[in-house]
């Protein structure tokens, strides 16, 4: 079933708004179904307030800069320094990211010098810290790991031993999100 963004499906019953669940969208029909009706009934939205009920702090871009450097030294000390971090208003899930990471090269003299950047999406400034801190995590892989392999996801997984359930409630975070703003515009 080809299912467009904005685009309204029918799945047992239940109306699903394609947008809402764009974050999920390679789940299984059954989890699709159930968050579908989590939101429906306001429980998604009080079963994340209780697991995360503390609020992201990091606001400003010497805190993220700050944050991402401790987490480095704690868990990638041979890697490549880190020139810049900040958060970023144009990174939006339109872009398939979060979060974005980059390395700039140039020439100085006979070397070639590299620095390498993170950027987080502003949207997940207020965001619960641990859901904030595996989207920070995942970039920081990316300075060993470039591709999503295994390696990359053990990797995450040493850094936080709970990244793959994290990474899945950031998505379940999202869907809540977007469901909230559509219900707040009608």
């Amino acid at each position: 079933m080809d299912r467009g963004a904005g685009e309204v499906i029918s799945v047992a019953g239940l109306t699903l708004m394609k947008s809402h669940l764009r974050y999920i969208d390679g789940s299984p029909q059954d989890v699709l179904e159930r968050v579908q009706a989590m939101l429906e009934d306001g429980e998604l939205e009080k079963l994340l307030s209780k697991r995360y009920p503390i609020s992201n702090t990091i606001t400003s871009d010497k805190a993220l800069y700050d944050f991402v450097i401790e987490l480095k030294k704690r868990y990638l000390k041979s890697s490549p320094p880190i020139a810049r971090v900040l958060f970023d208003k144009r990174i939006s899930i339109d872009h398939h990211a979060l979060g974005l990471h980059s390395t700039k090269s140039r020439v100085q003299g006979r070397k070639l010098k590299s620095k390498s950047e993170i950027r987080i999406a502003d949207r997940l400034r207020n965001t619960p810290e641990p859901l904030f801190r595996s989207v920070v995590i995942h970039e920081l892989a990316h300075l060993k790991e470039k591709g999503h392999d295994k390696s990359f996801y053990q990797l995450c997984a040493y850094m936080e031993p709970d990244y793959h359930q994290l990474e899945f409630d950031l998505r379940l975070y999202l869907v809540l999100e977007d469901y909230n703003d559509a219900s707040d515009q009608r």
